[in-house]
């Protein structure tokens, strides 16, 4: 079987996946997920010409004065009538502008003796100085958040002025995880020997901590045909199962034999990517199974890559895929083969620079990396300065 390119990869396991159901949620319990559909305002904002600042509102015509000042505007108030000619409402920040007044004079520009009011500043105002105009924001039926649009805080409050309560979303995706190898321990464990702690799914739960996922670890399963395959039966209640290690080729890497005896259907094996070649794709019923690399590295960068689409995706994201941007090379690197290859790097005011250690299993470097340089197929030596696309890891 050929390697696949990235891309296509990406396009593949993204089919897989199916949008999970849609639930209502109040604002605070919809932040971090995907708008299961447009948001229009229910109401207009401001609601009414507001003030902008504490001051007084007045006619500009009539401007410098004197001005009478005839009461007060304050926030959730107001001053109850129009003003009349030569009239001047004492106003604050937020409170709505009588009718007749068209401008606010800063408190600072201002001169009041008594009721008597008069300019005390460098000069007039402009004509509409000062006022939030009703519908400034935005208007009643407009769409405020679209579609798969991830909420943010900003968006959240957006939708609580806009009149919303609560909000559709997607519900949160279930994901399973699966270590194998016998060489493995839980973290924390004594790891002697040949015995190495097992990384992955606390670092794989971490990296899926940021979206709406409810993550459960099934623990280290031993490298035996019989013990993988009742461990996919077993978790295939959730929406994606996800294992780490034994998807490669050697006597020892099981996953692929026991997802076929688990009644699984494989959509593609190996991907023309480094690190990360011996990663996997296929379905047991409506679970999406996706088998990443052993290696730590690997398991990282695939995840990026893959994983976390796929859930976006599911979740409803209108744009699962990894967001590129560009960047300027700090040191040089060499051309590329057949795979495309994603380099750990750091990033600084003078660009991004590649990391001295590249080897999949080195935890120590990926851990001082916050960007990967995305690099295609058969691309030639690149030297410092070249603008590079990179990933943030951060």
């Amino acid at each position: 079987m050929s390697l696949l390119p990235v891309a296509e990869a990406q396009a593949r396991i993204l089919a897989l996946g199916r949008p999970v159901s849609v639930e209502t949620v109040p604002l605070v319990a919809a932040a971090g997920r995907y708008a299961a559909e447009d948001v229009a305002a229910l109401r207009t904002q401001p609601a009414a010409d507001l003030s902008a600042m504490d001051g007084y509102a007045l006619r500009f015509a009539e401007l410098p004065g004197p001005f009478t000042v005839a009461g007060e505007s304050a926030a959730g108030g107001g001053l109850g009538r129009a003003l009349a000619p030569g009239e001047a409402a004492r106003i604050f920040t937020g409170a709505p502008v009588p009718a007749g007044a068209d401008v606010v004079l800063v408190q600072e520009e201002a001169a009041r003796d008594g009721d008597r009011l008069t300019l005390n500043g460098e000069g007039p105002p402009r004509p509409g100085a000062h006022i939030r105009m009703a519908g400034n924001d935005f208007a009643t039926g407009h769409v405020l958040i679209g579609a798969g649009a991830r909420l943010t805080p900003a968006r959240i409050g957006l939708a609580a002025v806009g009149g919303h309560g609560s909000l559709a979303v997607r519900r949160r995706v279930r994901v399973a995880l699966i270590s194998t190898g016998d060489e493995l321990v839980p973290p924390g464990a004594p790891a002697t020997g040949v015995l190495l702690p097992s990384s992955n799914a606390p670092m794989l739960a971490a990296l899926l901590g940021a979206l709406p996922v409810d993550v459960t670890d099934h623990g280290i399963v031993p490298d035996t045909l019989e013990a993988l395959t009742a461990a996919f039966i077993r978790a295939a209640d959730a929406d994606i199962v996800v294992t780490t290690g034994g998807a490669s080729v050697g006597d020892r890497d099981l996953v692929r034999p026991a997802l076929a005896a688990a009644g699984a259907t494989i959509d593609f094996w190996r991907i023309a990517m480094k690190p990360g070649k011996p990663l996997l794709a296929g379905s047991l019923g409506d679970t999406v199974m996706l088998g990443l690399p052993g290696n730590p590295v690997s398991a990282f960068v695939t995840a990026t890559l893959f994983l976390l689409p796929l859930v976006r995706a599911m979740l409803g994201a209108a744009l699962p895929l990894p967001v590129t941007t560009r960047a300027t090379l700090g040191g040089p690197l060499p051309p590329t083969g057949q795979r495309a290859e994603y380099v750990r790097a750091t990033t600084g005011p003078d660009g991004v620079t590649p990391l001295s250690q590249q080897d999949s299993a080195a935890l120590a470097g990926l851990a001082m990396a916050d960007a990967l340089i995305a690099r295609p197929p058969w691309a030639g030596a690149a030297a410092a300065g070249d603008r590079v696309e990179i990933v943030d890891i951060a």
